[in-house]
Formats: structure tokens, sequence, C-alpha cells
């Protein structure tokens, strides 16, 4: 029997051959209770994916055609040389805007560390300004050189060394994510395996009478392929429903104050789990029919 006769008798069934493999049981439970735990943790291998992703593209939008100038100087000093920083950059090509950040400003950035009561006029706090660049963007060896003329405090931070890092590290962990669902699979596909085999070496004496009467192998194995695609596809199918459950209670990112990317989907990616039952179907059916074939011909 081909793979596409196979196909066909799946969705067709035989309630003959159904008969061939008892419905409940110990492998019946393990299979299901096996492809419903790995579909569950497959969602959340999808969403940590997906999470990573627009973590990565927060990253790059937040610190792209943006850049950080700090000046550290003494406070006779330090209005003097932040005119002279803004003169500086009013007169650079490629740079759209640059403001100065006040107080306020700074003790908003610093509140989530030091608390919304941090004394800044007692602290030497250096000046921060904040400039926004154009497409082209500027050219940062050229603007780091006038402003060692203009002003010797300041110091020219353009996030690249911060973008770059940041945004490998969500790259890896979106890699992560995928892999963990590949992981997934093979682990189904073990377990569907062994559970199998079990269902077979259980049902030698069926089998050899099914033989003695005329059963083919592949008519034999078919019905074991059927009962446990079945089986691994409903247990995904309910693993994936309370995957999604569980996924769309989480915080967000807006309950966490944008700190956390959130662990969730978003938009059209809340269709993408949907592919998961199908995956753990054609897992079930690849091992289940390699190992009933294998165990079969053991039993000659």
């Amino acid at each position: 029997m081909s793979i596409r006769d196979d196909l066909m008798a799946l969705v067709r069934g035989d309630r003959g051959a159904d008969r061939v493999v008892p419905r409940s049981g110990q492998s019946a439970r393990l299979t299901f209770a096996t492809s419903a735990a790995m579909a569950f943790l497959a969602v959340f291998a999808m969403a940590l994916s997906m999470a990573a992703g627009r973590l990565a593209d927060r990253w790059s939008d937040a610190l792209a055609q943006s850049s950080t100038i700090r000046i550290s100087a003494p406070p006779a000093e330090m209005e003097s040389q932040t005119w002279a920083v803004l003169t500086v950059l009013e007169q650079t090509p490629g740079v759209d805007s640059a403001r100065a950040l006040s107080d306020e400003d700074q003790q908003a950035l610093l509140a989530p560390w030091f608390g919304p009561d941090l004394p800044l006029e007692d602290l030497p706090v250096p000046r921060l300004i904040e400039i926004t660049e154009t497409r082209q963007g500027y050219d940062a060896d050229g603007l780091r050189q006038r402003l060692a003329a203009e002003a010797p405090g300041a110091v020219l931070d353009d996030h690249n060394r911060w973008r770059r890092p940041l945004a490998e590290a969500a790259g890896r962990l979106r890699l992560l994510g995928w892999l963990a669902l590949i992981l997934i699979l093979g682990a189904t596909g073990a377990m569907v395996t062994l559970a199998a085999q079990s269902a077979l070496s259980a049902n030698e004496q069926v089998i050899r009478v099914m033989r003695l009467v005329g059963a083919r192998d592949s008519y034999i194995a078919g019905a074991f392929v059927r009962r446990f695609t079945i089986r691994a596809l409903t247990g995904a199918t309910v693993g994936v429903a309370v995957g999604l459950a569980a996924v769309a209670i989480l915080p967000s990112a807006r309950d966490t104050a944008a700190i956390l990317t959130g662990l969730s989907f978003s938009g059209a990616g809340w269709l993408w789990p949907l592919i998961i039952p199908p995956l753990a179907a054609a897992t079930a059916y690849a091992a289940t029919r390699i190992a009933a074939f294998r165990t079969l011909k053991g039993l000659q």
C-alpha cells in the first residue's frame, strides 16, 4: 500500500481495521497526553520566537536614527557647553533635530532605578542631548572632532554599540524558539513511536490471527497509523487550545510598563499555532508508519 493509499484510508477510515487497535489503554493515553503536552509547549515556543522578533524590531526602531550626547562639565560651564553643542548640531548636515533634556526628563529616566525622589541638583549628573537623525544620517567622526573643539566635555554616543548586540541577542532568541519547536516535534515522534511499538507488541496474537486469514502487513499497519495519527491530532488540538488560552491571559507589554515585550501573538500571528496540530499529525503518521512496519517485520 502506497503513502497515497494510506492517506486515503486515513480520511475514509475502516471499521474492520480499526478493531485491531484498542480504543483505550496505556498507548492511547500516552499518545493523547504526549501530543497535548508537546503542542502546549510548542505554542509557547512559537510565542517566544515571535515575541523575540517583535523585541528585535522594537529595539532597532528605538535606536535607529537616534543618538545621544552626554556633557560632563563643571556646573559653571554646563550651560555654555550645552549651547555650544546645540549650535554645532544645528550646523551639522544629517541632524534633523536636537534638544537638551530638562531636569524633569532626566528625573523620569532615572526614576525606575533610583526612585522619583532622586536629588539631581546634589549629584554630578551629566546633561543629555537627544539627537534625531535624517535618513541619510550624519558623519559621526566629523561631529566628534567638532565637539572636541567646541565642547570638550561632550561625548557622542550613536547607539551602535547598544543596538547591534541587542538585535543579535533577539535574533538568536528567535532562532532558539524555532529550534525548540523542532525538538518538540522530534520528541513527539519518539513518544508516538514507543506507544505504537507497545500497542503492536500487546496485540501480537491478534496480528498473527489476521495474517492467518489473509490480512497483509500494509492493512494492519494502516490501522495503527490511522488510530495513532488521529490520537495525535486530537491531543495536539487540545494542547494548542489550552496553550492559546494560557498565552491570552499573560500580562501584556502595557501591563508590564513596556519593560517586557509581552509573550504573546500579534494580529495574524494568532493563526500560526493552528499549524501545530497538522504538524503533530504528520509527525505521528511518519513515526507510526515506520514503527509499524519495523515491528511487523520482527513478528514474522
